[in-house]
C-alpha cells in the first residue's frame, strides 16, 4: 500500500464533498463520517444504521487493534446521520451495497474516494486519507496532540504527528527556508 495523505486546503474538502454528493448520497456522507470522527475505514464499513442513528456516541471494538472506541456524536454529524438513515432499518450496514444488503468493502470505498480525488485533482489520496484528514484538522484547530494520540489509540505522540502529516509539513517548511 501506498503512504496517503490528509486532505489539508478546506476547499479541496468542500471540492470533494461536492463531487460525491453528485455520485451519490451515501458516498458523501461516508466522506463526511469518516472525516468527523476519524474512524478506520474497516471500522465506518462495519456501522449498521442502529450503532449511530439516535445515539449520542458511536461505541464499538475496533477491528485492528480489538481495543474499545466510544467517539461524540457531536451536533452537525447528528444532522447527517439522521438524513442519511431516515428510512433505513437498525440492522442494516449504514454504507449498504447498491446492489444487494451486503456492506460496501474497502475496495469500493477506495475507488468511490480516488474518483473523486482525481475529479478535484488531489493525489496520495485512500482510505486512511478520511482518518487523516480528521487528525490533521483536530491538531490544527486545538494543538492537542496528546488528545488526538487518544482518539486514535496511538503509542506516541510523535506517532500521530507523523501519521497526520504534521512532521512532514513542518520538515517541507524549514527546507523551503533554507538554501547555502
Amino acid at each position: 500500500m501506498k503512504t496517503v495523505q490528509p486532505i489539508r486546503d478546506v476547499a479541496m474538502i468542500a471540492a470533494m464533498k461536492e463531487v460525491l454528493m453528485r455520485q451519490h448520497y451515501r458516498n458523501y456522507f461516508l466522506f463526511v463520517l469518516g472525516i468527523n470522527t476519524g474512524l478506520r475505514i474497516s471500522d465506518l464499513l462495519a456501522l449498521r444504521v442502529g450503532d449511530v442513528k439516535g445515539r449520542s456516541h458511536i461505541v464499538i471494538t475496533e477491528q485492528k487493534t480489538g481495543k474499545y472506541k466510544r467517539f461524540r456524536i457531536n451536533n452537525d454529524l447528528h444532522e447527517h446521520i439522521s438524513k442519511f438513515t431516515v428510512d433505513k432499518d437498525q440492522a442494516a450496514f449504514l454504507f449498504q451495497s447498491r446492489r444487494g444488503t451486503d456492506r460496501i468493502h474497502r475496495v469500493q470505498a477506495w475507488k468511490i474516494l480516488n474518483a473523486a480525488a482525481i475529479e478535484v485533482g488531489l493525489e496520495e489520496i485512500g482510505t486512511h486519507t478520511l482518518r487523516k484528514t480528521f487528525g490533521y484538522h483536530f491538531y490544527k484547530k486545538y494543538k492537542d496532540v496528546a488528545a488526538l494520540q487518544e482518539i486514535f489509540n496511538h503509542s506516541s505522540p510523535a506517532v500521530t504527528m507523523r501519521y497526520i502529516g504534521i512532521t512532514q509539513d513542518i520538515i517541507d517548511e524549514k527546507v523551503d527556508g533554507f538554501s547555502l
